[in-house]
Formats: C-alpha cells, sequence, structure tokens
C-alpha cells in the first residue's frame, strides 16, 4: 500500500451471502478515516448460487475507476480465491473462512476463520458470516470497534445485535497487523449513481416517477420508492413500459414533471411514445440504463451500445435532449439539468447511463446541491386567447394546464395546427415542423452554459483520449498519469460541435475509448466532421480498469 492512502481490498462469495452490503459497509467504514470510494459491483443474474464480489477502492482523492490489483482478500469461499489469486499484489493481506479454504500462507500474509465453528457455537445464522469477517478486517487495520459499531447501527435493520455478536466474534479472534491512516477529511455521502440522478431529479422539481424494474435502472426505482413520502412525489410500477412512458406522458399534461426508467429492452417498447412526445411537445425525462445486449444480453453486466439507439429512436424528425454523465456528481448535476430543460423546450430528455455508473457506488460531494433548482418554464398570461402550439420565434409555446376555465388545452399526436387540431394541410405541416425542429438551435445556446464538454489531463497534449459516460473515471486518471488529453462530451444531442473542436485545437492524434463493438461515438463524432485516428473498445460487459487501459493505450501511442 502507497502510504496507506490509495488501497483497494475484494469481498467476494457466492449470491445470497450478502456480498453487496457488506461492502457497502466497508466503505463506509473507510469514510469515517476520510478516505474517497469507489465501488465495483459484478453479480450475475441469480438470485443465489454464482459468484459474487465487491472491489473496493479507497483513496485520498476523488475517484471513479477500480484497479485490477488488490491489497486485502476477503473471501467466504474457495472460488473467491481462484477466481481472483491474478489481483493479488505482493503484499497482499488475506482474510478467510478456514471452514471451506485451505490456503498455504504464513501468519503475515492471511488470518483464516473457522466462519462455520464460530456460526454454531453463537448460534448464528450463515449470512452473518460476512459480519464476522467485518469484525476481523476491522481490527486487522487497527480501528476502534467503535466505527464498526456504528455503521453496523445504520445500516442494519433486522437482527442488529446478533451481527453486532458476530462482528464482535471476528474483531476478537485477530491481531492488528496494519494501521490505516485517518486522513481527517470531511466524510462524504457515499452514494449510488442511481440515487445521485434521484436526487437530482428531486432537486429539480420531479413530481411522478414511473418504472417497470429493469437491471441496471431498478435502483433508481427502489430509491425512490423510499424517500417518496419525505418529498412528496409519485412512484409507479406498471404492468410493462408501455404504460410506464404513457403514464408519465399523462402526467406531463398536466402540469406534472415527471420521469422514466427503463434499460435497452424496455426502451424498445418506449420508442412509439418517445415520437409522441416529439410530436406533442410533451417534456418527459427517460433514464436510459444501458447494460450488455442484445435481447436479454448479459442482464447484470455493463455495456455502452445503446447510443445510436438513443440518438435514433423514434419515427419522423424531432428534438431530444441525451446527456452521457460520467461520475456521480455529473450524474447529479445532469440529471436535474435534463428535468428541466425538458420542460423549458417541451422535449423528451434522455439520460444516459449505464450498469456501471448506475450501480456503482462513489463519494459525493454535497456542495454542488445547490447548483440545481426547479426553472419554471414558459406559462400563458392569459392576456390572448391560448393556443396550446403557438408558433413562437424559439419554437417554444406557452404552456396552460388542465383543469383551465380559461383555455382548452389539446395535445395531438397527428400533425396539428396552433390550436392543436388535426391538420393534414402541407404549408401548416411545414410549418409545425419549423417550429419544433427549431427548438434545437436555441436549446443548443442553453447547453453551452453548462460546460457540455469536458477536458482533463495535459490539455496542451497533442494526443487526445476521447471517452463518454462512465469511462470518464478510468480515462481521465490514465491520461493524467500519462500526460495525454482527456476530452469527454457530455451533451451527445444536440452535438456541441464548436465546443468540441475547440477541445480538440492542436491534437494530432485522436483515441475513442468505449464499452461497446462498433465505437458508436465514433460514428457520432465521424457524422459531425471528425476524423477518429483509433479505437479502444471493450465489450465483455466488464468496465475497463486503470491497470489494462494504460496497457491499451501504450501499445497505440
Amino acid at each position: 500500500m502507497q502510504e496507506n492512502k490509495e488501497f483497494s481490498l475484494l469481498i467476494g462469495g457466492k449470491a445470497g451471502d450478502g456480498i453487496d452490503r457488506a461492502g457497502l459497509m466497508l466503505a463506509r467504514i473507510l469514510n469515517r478515516l476520510g478516505y474517497r470510494i469507489y465501488i465495483l459491483r459484478d453479480y450475475p443474474s441469480l438470485i443465489r448460487g454464482g459468484h459474487t464480489f465487491s472491489l473496493i477502492r479507497a483513496s485520498k482523492n476523488s475517484i471513479s475507476a477500480h484497479c485490477d490489483k488488490i491489497d486485502f482478500l476477503l473471501a467466504l469461499n474457495q472460488e473467491t480465491v481462484n477466481l481472483h489469486k491474478h489481483r493479488l499484489k505482493d503484499k497482499c493481506f488475506f482474510i478467510y473462512d478456514s471452514s471451506q479454504i485451505n490456503l498455504d500462507i504464513s501468519k503475515e500474509c492471511g488470518i483464516g476463520i473457522p466462519l462455520e465453528s464460530i456460526l454454531k457455537q453463537e448460534n448464528l445464522p450463515s449470512i452473518m458470516r460476512n459480519s464476522i469477517l467485518l469484525g476481523a478486517f476491522c481490527k486487522v487495520v487497527s480501528l476502534d470497534f467503535n466505527i464498526l459499531e456504528e455503521v453496523l447501527k445504520k445500516e442494519i435493520k433486522y437482527e442488529l445485535e446478533l451481527n453486532l455478536k458476530a462482528a464482535k466474534n471476528g474483531y476478537e479472534l485477530v491481531k492488528e497487523v496494519i494501521k490505516l491512516e485517518d486522513l481527517k477529511q470531511e466524510p462524504l455521502p457515499i452514494l449510488t449513481g442511481n440515487e445521485a440522478i434521484g436526487l437530482g431529479l428531486i432537486k429539480a422539481g420531479l413530481k411522478s416517477y414511473i418504472a417497470y424494474p429493469m437491471t441496471p435502472s431498478s435502483g433508481l426505482l427502489h430509491f425512490l420508492a423510499e424517500v417518496s413520502g419525505d418529498f412528496s412525489i409519485k412512484v409507479i410500477h406498471p404492468e410493462n413500459e408501455i404504460s410506464v412512458i404513457l403514464l408519465a406522458l399523462g402526467f406531463s399534461y398536466t402540469g406534472e414533471r415527471s420521469a422514466v426508467g427503463t434499460s435497452g429492452g424496455g426502451f424498445c417498447l418506449m420508442t412509439e411514445s418517445l415520437s409522441l412526445a416529439g410530436m406533442a411537445e410533451l417534456p418527459v425525462v427517460i433514464v436510459l440504463g444501458q447494460r450488455t445486449g442484445p435481447s436479454t444480453g448479459l442482464p447484470t453486466y455493463t455495456a455502452q451500445a445503446d447510443l445510436l439507439f438513443a440518438l435514433n429512436a423514434g419515427h419522423g424528425e424531432f428534438v431530444r435532449l441525451i446527456v452521457a454523465p460520467g461520475d456521480i456528481q455529473e450524474a447529479y448535476l445532469w440529471a436535474g439539468i435534463s428535468l428541466n430543460l425538458a420542460w423549458k423546450y417541451q422535449i423528451p430528455a434522455i439520460i444516459l447511463s449505464d450498469k456501471t455508473l448506475s450501480e456503482g457506488v462513489y463519494s459525493f460531494d454535497y456542495k454542488i446541491t445547490d447548483k440545481i433548482k426547479e426553472e419554471k418554464p414558459l406559462m400563458w398570461d392569459k392576456k390572448t386567447s391560448y393556443k396550446r402550439y403557438l408558433d413562437t420565434e424559439s419554437g417554444v409555446s406557452f404552456l396552460e394546464f388542465v383543469p383551465s376555465k380559461e383555455a382548452v388545452i389539446k395535445v395531438n399526436s397527428y400533425e396539428h395546427d396552433e390550436f392543436g387540431i388535426t391538420t393534414e394541410d402541407p404549408e401548416i405541416t411545414t410549418n409545425m415542423v419549423n417550429k419544433r425542429l427549431r427548438k434545437g438551435l436555441y436549446l443548443l445556446k442553453d447547453i453551452e452554459s453548462y460546460n457540455p464538454i469536458n477536458i482533463f489531463g495535459d490539455k496542451k497534449s497533442p494526443v487526445a483520449l476521447i471517452c463518454w459516460g462512465s469511462n470518464k473515471g478510468v480515462v481521465s486518471e490514465v491520461a493524467s498519469e500519462l500526460g495525454l488529453r482527456a476530452v469527454q462530451p457530455v451533451v451527445l444531442s444536440p452535438f456541441p460541435v464548436d465546443y468540441f473542436k475547440a477541445a480538440l485545437e492542436g491534437v494530432k492524434k485522436t483515441i475513442v475509448i468505449e464499452c461497446n463493438a462498433t465505437s458508436q461515438l465514433s460514428r457520432l463524432l465521424n457524422s459531425c466532421g471528425f476524423r477518429i485516428d483509433q479505437n479502444i473498445l471493450k465489450y465483455n460487459g466488464r468496465p475497463f480498469s486503470l491497470e489494462e487501459l494504460k496497457e491499451l493505450l501504450k501499445k497505440v501511442i
């Protein structure tokens, strides 16, 4: 470990062992010491059985990527050791279940704990094996048991006393080996990307959230349902994704800010209603959490393969906002921005996330929360007769909501005139198409005030690494270490061509890095007139690690 200010640990077992919760509690323990956290969660699409693990990276600095190599391995079964022995550093320390695992190592390298014997002796359920390991870890790294006790009391709602008993057993069985440094930094909230998106939507005035569960967006549904009473929002789980988006558009018609969440398969079912939103000019936010496809694919693993789908989904031509936040701070900010802009321009907005971002766990800088507030849309002043689709200079019409005694409020999926009455007149049709598309020009100008392109690393380097979405973390870190420029477009539609061109000034070689097989960002950039020299692609459902990307880049630079 590097002065104990940067290290990684992995806890693993089989699905059903409570690995995810244990990993989160480890993160909260380290957070108390001022470490910044990132957790990569890996689990199969099985309720029980199959290998699952959490890889926790702790650092003095803000991070949003994982390392392959680990300093601690907490293993509940032999499979965890077999699958992750390639990750071990020379001085890696083991804490393992000696009831199931036979390791020929010295006491300086690890401690075996007979978990089954402890469970029988203390009459504890099997799920509490991870609590015993947590207790052992805290003692090994010289932490006071009170820190673990506080975390358990906050995190565990059922059988708290038994979990405390299990953790105390693990704590008393081992000795102090390593002393983790207390960084004396303020602990930060520990959130998933889904939770940050939810909080950003709430801060921008979300009133209704509708979703059908689909990994990796299900966590957003669960989170908003849990906090719905605190923020007076409706959270609805209909029978399918078609109902989801139609309900959201119905809420939008009544003036309620609504959002939906899904993944690729569910978004497929929403595309007809996406076009309805474009024609009827009904604002809605769609959180599209990408996972490996096509079809069911790898339902619990990550991908960035729906960019072109989002850009082209729906029939006909209409303006849409598409953003791809790269870390938890951006997830919060762009969720709020997207909801505000959807209502300002009366358009659909799509937040492109993925399993890595949506289910990853991060330290969240809460000081950015004041950057988002609910912005009011353009409302009817009631001085003239109401035209729902009034043709204005910006293309944005005045809003009025039902029930209203002073206006007839029509929305229409057919082509229509300014009042919303169906028409097939060619001149009116042309004018209304132009009206709707004109919003894109004003939207693009608006976007420029929100930093639609990020630049990291050496901003004067002639080599630019171009990434989007959750690859921001790994690319920006590697770029800084190798002295390269990193460019991350956050807004993908309407694409900020001028900003992107400025970000590439002086660049001689461009390398696009993304998690799909056909380099979808490259295809978007080519359509905007940009030439890409090299692609580094990964599409096995797993994100890039820092070591992996560094080695791949050394081969092409």
